[in-house]
């Protein structure tokens, strides 16, 4: 897939690498190309920098991974996104792109994309790099109202290694993903239990009776 990255942070950059070994082509979408030191970032030297227009014209996929304040701006520069797939990967934590309750409701409003998933927000950038826990590999959530969106993001997030990609419903439960994803940061920051922990969904095994 041609995937376009709107934020070069430690998540963007993180999936951009892990993308880039599954053999996708990867661009980011910047303010100012000329400027860009993407090329410093580890694994990122051959990822070329482009406006956001630009990279939203080559892409399939779209990942949005900036600040929340920024979702007004990117909205306005991405042009037409009628025919693309959008990856929301932002989280509302301290910030909302007011008037919308959180990033994702705001670009289902401020873009024409009809392609759009949350996805990627629920877990820190080490685990986007590594999502191998030992003998096990943890798993991605995500959610939206397109199963095409869905179905891409899904097989983008096993692309990284994720084992299992779980449905959290329709864009009703955007919000959900926010607080899901905030329980991961009062966790591993505010508790103190470190970056380096995931979610991982188990099942019991249920024999049939006879």
């Amino acid at each position: 897939m041609n995937i376009s990255i709107i934020g070069t942070g430690n998540v963007g950059s993180s999936l951009a690498q892990g993308w880039l070994k599954s053999g996708h082509k990867v661009a980011f979408g910047v303010r100012d190309p000329h400027t860009f030191g993407g090329g410093k970032l580890p694994g990122l030297s051959t990822v070329q920098a482009k406006t956001v227009e630009e990279a939203t014209e080559g892409a399939d996929v779209i990942v949005i991974s900036a600040v929340p304040q920024a979702v007004h701006e990117i909205a306005s520069s991405l042009g037409d996104v009628s025919s693309k797939i959008i990856i929301d990967t932002m989280n509302s934590v301290r910030v909302k792109p007011d008037p919308y309750n959180n990033t994702t409701e705001a670009l289902v409003a401020l873009t024409n994309c009809k392609d759009i998933v949350k996805c990627f927000n629920t877990t820190g950038a080490e685990n986007m790099a590594n999502p191998n826990y030992g003998i096990m590999r943890i798993d991605m959530f995500y959610a939206g109202d397109s199963a095409k969106a869905k179905e891409t993001a899904a097989q983008l997030a096993k692309d990284l290694g994720f084992e299992n990609v779980y449905d959290f419903g329709g864009s009703d439960k955007f919000q959900l993903m926010e607080h899901f994803a905030m329980s991961w940061i009062n966790l591993a920051i505010m508790q103190g239990y470190g970056r380096d922990f995931a979610f991982k969904i188990v099942k019991r095994q249920t024999s049939e009776s006879n």
